[in-house]
């Protein structure tokens, strides 16, 4: 049976299709809004790819459980993108080195057509061959997120004053990476991710397309925010971009009910909320747990060190700065004894944000009792050090900061 005809929209962007992997400039084109009779079809994203063969075009269809991998020679692919446009998806971002050409559909799949520069975040995610496996840590189907959270306008540059916002994102990701790459998550189901106190989304979004897309791991991924307008305003943009594995859910780090989080992230949770969302994860066993603890202030005002900090310690900025040691110090601690290797290291430079510490554990096989012994001992030797005598986590923990 022969197809109708493309109408002059859909035929001009697929003759940029066309032009762009014929002149080598064809970076990636991502297709999303899906409509298709498979609940389970997230969305396609077609790369570059060389084979024996010789040069191809490379579709990775992505479910909710596994990614399906089928190549094409350069006519083939643009013949296979055809009837899927305005059918299985309404929307097509094709990235070049040139421009960004979009491709959207409405209710009444009427297409629309709009050009762009090419976006910082291509640029970034397609290097050169030998360089692709480490720059390649935000897949360029996060420009339309980036765009709608205010990190970049509508042509992919970074907007004036998101510069430090931009890099911190990215930064993220990449210890992310790492970390992942060390922790035991599973193999044979989803990746289940909590985002404890997410606020506009931006680490969450993040988050979602480093595994789903860059990783290619099956997640659930699921952000906990107190204030209702952005729980709404994120879930619609999840909605909106296709992302059918991401929510967002109104709750307190404490009290939020989701499912048991593989990884628990919580950054800038403020004071004790810190350690509410370490409790959580410790409690059901998450496999990796990385928090930036902000305010560190419930120990100041317990801060009775030995005799020779005393004068030190009677500025405020000093007794800031020992609270926040002590309480950071006894958390990594905490997690060491819970059965967890920690890592404590600053995460992004001071000249972007003073809270910049991230404390990150991951779940260890199993912890002899001398080793525990040792750090219990440890544990309290601090605590008592500087007159330490509650602790949040040390509360969820029942752990006694003396015997």
């Amino acid at each position: 049976m022969s197809l109708c005809p493309p109408s002059p929209v859909v035929s001009e962007f697929l003759d940029a299709l066309a032009a762009c992997v014929s002149d080598g400039t064809f970076h990636q084109l991502t297709l999303g809004k899906t409509r298709s009779a498979d609940p389970t079809l997230r969305n396609v994203v077609v790369r570059p790819v060389t084979l024996k063969a010789g040069p191809h075009l490379s579709f990775l269809w992505q479910h909710e459980t596994q990614t399906v991998t089928k190549n094409f020679a350069s006519d083939a692919a643009v013949a296979e993108i055809r009837p899927l446009l305005g059918t299985t998806f309404y929307s097509a971002h094709l990235f070049t080195a040139a421009r960004v050409v979009q491709l959207e559909f409405n209710k009444k799949t009427e297409p629309r057509l709009t050009f762009g520069k090419p976006s910082h975040t291509v640029a970034e995610t397609t290097p050169p061959p030998h360089d692709r496996a480490k720059s390649r840590l935000l897949p360029a189907e996060s420009a339309p997120w980036l765009h709608r959270l205010g990190i970049t306008n509508a042509t992919g540059v970074v907007r004036e004053g998101m510069a430090d916002k931009h890099r911190q994102i990215h930064k993220f990701v990449e210890l992310l990476s790492h970390l992942a790459a060390d922790a035991p998550l599973p193999a044979d189901r989803p990746i289940e991710i909590a985002d404890m106190g997410c606020g506009k989304g931006y680490l969450t979004f993040a988050t979602h397309d480093y595994f789903s897309s860059v990783a290619n791991r099956p997640v659930r991924v699921t952000g906990v925010e107190l204030r209702p307008a952005l729980v709404a305003s994120c879930n619609a943009l999840a909605r909106e971009t296709g992302r059918l594995q991401l929510r967002f859910q109104l709750g307190s780090i404490a009290d939020a009910r989701l499912p048991n989080p593989d990884v628990l992230i919580a950054l800038h949770a403020c004071d004790t909320a810190t350690d509410d969302a370490i409790a959580r994860g410790l409690a059901v066993g998450s496999a990796l747990i990385v928090t930036a603890p902000c305010c560190q202030k419930e120990l100041r005002p317990q801060l009775a060190a030995a005799a020779v900090l005393a004068p030190a310690l009677r500025h405020g900025i000093f007794q800031e700065r020992h609270a926040e040691f002590v309480t950071d110090a006894l958390r990594a601690l905490l997690l060491e004894w819970s059965g967890y290797r920690t890592k404590v290291f600053e995460f992004i430079s001071t000249e972007h944000t003073a809270k910049n510490v991230m404390i990150a554990a991951t779940k260890l096989p199993s912890v002899d009792d001398a080793t525990r012994e040792r750090t219990a001992h440890a544990i309290r030797e601090l605590a008592s050090f500087y007159g330490i005598k509650s602790h949040t986590l040390a509360r969820h923990l029942n752990f006694p900061l003396s015997t």
